[in-house]
């Protein structure tokens, strides 16, 4: 039991390095070797655990997919709105985002040139799907004006979602990443949402945002 526990807890260590390197300087950018020293294990116990770096970025993927759909139920679970579900989800992402280098690792790896292997989707496809559910839903609930396009509405969400996680990584540390969802959210509030429904929303996106920096 206690070689199994030793054993676990070096894997752990080897996908968190791993991550933190990816996130860092890149997935083409870092060898195994990077790896190993980075993790303070030995050549050996890494390939124990994963035979190729492939695997390595696999197993991140499929850990951010498996927090995502956790915290996906999490939020649904509550029995909010369609559109307040998506806004506590994509703070929620960020708070992911900023605790943990595997989601940092993964969108960097999302955005590479890095296979995702069956039966694992690619992550925006989920993130796709999820947000044009979530409008569609935010349409019925009259959060969002009728005439827009929930399939725009949502590929414009991703986009703009991924290009500001992208940006903050370059630009300033991650812990300011809330801050700059909340400003994503004030903004496309201001051009979805009926007048009479937007206070309720803007107030959400201030209070979420500081729930991440008081956590």
């Amino acid at each position: 039991m206690a070689r199994q526990l030793r054993a676990e807890q070096t894997r752990a260590t080897i996908i968190t390095a791993a991550a933190d390197l990816f996130d860092r300087q890149g997935y083409e950018s870092t060898s195994l070797s990077d790896i190993v020293a980075h993790a303070k294990v030995t050549k050996g116990a890494l390939y124990f655990h994963f035979a190729a770096k492939e695997d390595l970025a696999q197993v991140i993927l499929e850990l951010n997919a498996a927090a995502a759909r956790q915290l996906v139920a999490e939020v649904e679970s509550r029995g909010c709105s369609s559109l307040e579900v998506l806004m506590r989800t994509t703070f929620g992402i960020a708070r992911l985002a900023v605790e943990d280098p595997v989601p940092r690792a993964a969108l960097r790896l999302a955005t590479a040139d890095v296979a995702v292997r069956p039966p694992l989707r690619h992550p925006f496809t989920e993130w796709l799907e999820f947000a044009t559910r979530k409008f569609t839903g935010a349409v019925r609930e009259a959060d969002v004006h009728s005439e827009l396009d929930v399939g725009t509405l949502a590929h414009s969400l991703v986009s703009f979602f991924v290009g500001t996680r992208i940006a903050a990584r370059r630009l300033e540390p991650v812990g300011r990443l809330p801050r700059r969802v909340a400003e994503m959210w004030h903004l496309m509030i201001r051009g979805l949402v009926p007048v009479h429904r937007r206070p309720r929303y803007v107030t959400l996106a201030t209070q979420l945002e500081r729930e991440i920096r008081t956590a």
